[in-house]
């Protein structure tokens, strides 16, 4: 019998992932078991040597391993394109967040305002520096905990503006997603995955990875507010 695949991602795939595994159920070479985590943390335990066979993660982090000989060089295969969308909770007024400057208005009119400790919260934190309000609203923002959905503190009422990838945002109950930044400011994330150092079964996830960007995954790619890569 074929072992189990075994693989980590961050959340920000977890739906993704969930979906195109079941779409393809029949075609799998292997049983695929896929945990999603904060991002930092799912770096963390592959750094650490922690036995998986695929890692998705962002590009620069899925590099990251590469060069560091956690995953296997040359295997980085792109899967999906992820952008930034605002969410405010159900029921609350909707700022502008048109353009760029709106957007601008509206953090710094913000009681408090929340993003992710993955790659989009890092280009967050450097445009808020960038627009010189970082050390005016540095007391109002609430970071969200790793593998925290920013949404969900947004819906419970803690945070009154929030900033996280679409894909994470559209699920959510108790929210209203006002929308993709606009372009000007737009923070693209590119989501990749590795062959890990680890696997026994690098040829089965190759196989596994073919089938998600394969033709058929484009439609629940957009459906998670994603594009292919």
């Amino acid at each position: 019998m074929t072992p189990t695949i075994r693989g980590i991602s961050s959340m920000a795939t977890r739906l993704l992932l969930s979906d195109l595994l079941a779409a393809f159920d029949d075609r799998l070479p292997a049983g695929v078991q896929m945990e999603s985590v904060g991002g930092v943390d799912a770096a963390k335990r592959v750094q650490a040597g922690e036995a998986f066979d695929v890692v998705i993660l962002a590009s620069e982090a899925i590099d990251k391993l590469i060069a560091s000989g956690q995953v296997l060089s040359g295997s980085r295969v792109d899967l999906v394109r992820s952008g930034v969308a605002v969410a405010v909770r159900e029921g609350a007024p909707q700022p502008d967040i048109s353009s760029e400057a709106a957007v601008r208005a509206a953090v710094l009119a913000a009681p408090s305002l929340s993003y992710s400790t993955g790659p989009s919260g890092v280009a967050l934190a450097a445009l808020f520096e960038r627009w010189g309000i970082a050390q005016s609203i540095r007391e109002r923002i609430v970071q969200a905990p790793p593998g925290v959905p920013v949404g969900s503190l947004v819906a419970q009422g803690q945070v009154a503006l929030g900033f996280q990838q679409l894909s994470e945002l559209l699920p959510l109950s108790g929210i209203t997603v006002l929308g993709p930044l606009p372009p000007a400011i737009q923070i693209t994330t590119t989501f990749s995955a590795g062959v890990c150092a680890t696997s026994t079964q690098a040829d089965a996830v190759r196989a596994v990875l073919a089938l998600f960007n394969s033709a058929p995954s484009a439609d629940i790619k957009h459906r998670h507010g994603m594009a292919p890569a």
